[in-house]
């Protein structure tokens, strides 16, 4: 079904990459949204005047403010396709992101206001009936409009999945936690069918545990948000693709300081060290790097940026050197990779020159690296001294750096 409308309304609907076809995925998604929503918080609110309950209609109108949020989604795709300008350079992307914190304060908001109603009818309780008729009413309404939100939420979450939407992810969250209030207040109701006169309000304590419910989610909601605004670390197939075309060339030794910032979910700029053959003609190299750089872009869109690090690969005893210190290196912790080795042969001592990439949280200092790259790097007559540049991982561990 979503293949089938994806065809119809989405022209070129499988270059995901293009700005145009994410946004026309995201305003799909959206008027579904609008529309769905819309229904629902109709028959909700029907069956809530109905049956008198407060929580049915919380419920409708949590709907309406679904609604809501899928119409700020479609406006949000819009702005964040806008092009570049002056004032920001970077496009407009991130506010896909901002549409999505908005969302989330929104389920926030309504979490709220329903746990509020909830409690004011516990406490106010005074007792209630409620014909049969208007029960299966209820239940029969409360039914179709969970199998309503199933679809809702399966529906966001293959376009935002299709399209690497967090706006769409985030709804499509919010459309299985209607899924649960929902089928919550379905048991109520249920219930009812059953016990007639209880001692407490069910509608009030049902609309207790919803109200939670969506507070917690909206709490875990906004973390996911904002967590992009900030800056995180890449862990995409997006980005090992990338480097599996860069590892193709010949030329490339190694690489390493992979920096990836994303100003979106397709916007991506990159900055990225190779490792080359010294005794290699620079020219030659530097136009090569060129050409990748270009086609990087063409293929995914991306603002690659190389630095390139002559190293020398054919002088026997800096290799060995190099050998010698990776070896020792993973064995102080395969968790840390070294790059942009050098040696300085001087008159008194040796300056043995690199950097060593290291977790943010790691249980050595280092100085104490220090020590034990001096403690077992020794050869007799000759004087090693370490000059070691501590970095840290801008990407996720799985995409390791690749040292000559």
């Amino acid at each position: 079904m979503i293949q089938i409308l994806r065809k119809l309304f989405i022209k070129n609907y499988q270059n995901t990459n293009d700005e145009q076809v994410r946004m026309a995925h995201g305003k799909l998604a959206s008027i579904f949204g609008i529309v769905s929503n819309f229904v629902l918080f109709g028959i909700k609110l029907f069956a809530g005047i109905l049956s008198a309950s407060i929580s049915i209609i919380a419920d409708s109108i949590n709907n309406l403010s679904d609604m809501g949020s899928s119409l700020i989604t479609l406006i949000g795709f819009k702005l964040a396709s806008a092009p570049a300008d002056e004032k920001h350079p970077y496009g407009h992307q991130r506010i896909e992101y901002i549409t999505g914190l908005v969302v989330s304060i929104i389920i926030l908001f309504v979490g709220g206001s329903l746990l509020k109603t909830s409690i004011e009818k516990m406490i106010q309780y005074t007792g209630v009936t409620m014909d049969r008729t208007i029960l299966y009413i209820s239940i029969g309404i409360l039914s179709v409009s969970i199998l309503i939100k199933l679809w809702q939420a399966f529906f966001n979450y293959k376009i935002g999945k299709i399209i690497n939407s967090i706006a769409l992810k985030a709804t499509s969250k919010d459309s299985l936690n209607d899924c649960i209030s929902t089928s919550t207040l379905l048991i109520g109701n249920i219930i009812f069918l059953f016990v007639a006169d209880l001692p407490f309000s069910l509608d009030g304590l049902l609309g207790i545990i919803v109200s939670v419910f969506i507070l917690v989610s909206g709490i875990k909601l906004i973390k996911e948000t904002i967590d992009p605004l900030i800056g995180v670390s890449t862990k995409d197939e997006f980005v090992k693709s990338i480097l599996s075309e860069i590892k193709k060339e010949s030329y490339v030794l190694g690489y390493h300081d992979l920096v990836c910032h994303m100003y979106g979910p397709t916007k991506c700029f990159m900055t990225l060290h190779v490792e080359v053959d010294a005794n290699q003609k620079m020219l030659v190299v530097h136009d090569a790097i060129d050409n990748l750089e270009r086609k990087i872009k063409e293929e995914f869109g991306v603002e690659l940026t190389i630095h390139m690090d002559p190293i020398e690969i054919d002088n026997e005893e800096i290799n060995g050197l190099r050998k010698r210190v990776k070896e020792v290196v993973h064995e102080i912790s395969p968790k840390l990779s070294m790059h942009d080795f050098r040696v300085v042969v001087g008159h008194t001592h040796t300056n043995i020159i690199f950097d060593l990439v290291r977790p943010y949280k790691f249980e050595l200092s280092e100085s104490q690296i220090l020590r034990l790259l001096q403690d077992k790097i020794t050869d007799e007559g000759k004087q090693y001294y370490f000059v070691v540049q501590f970095d840290y991982e801008y990407i996720d561990e799985s995409i390791r750096n690749e040292e000559y």
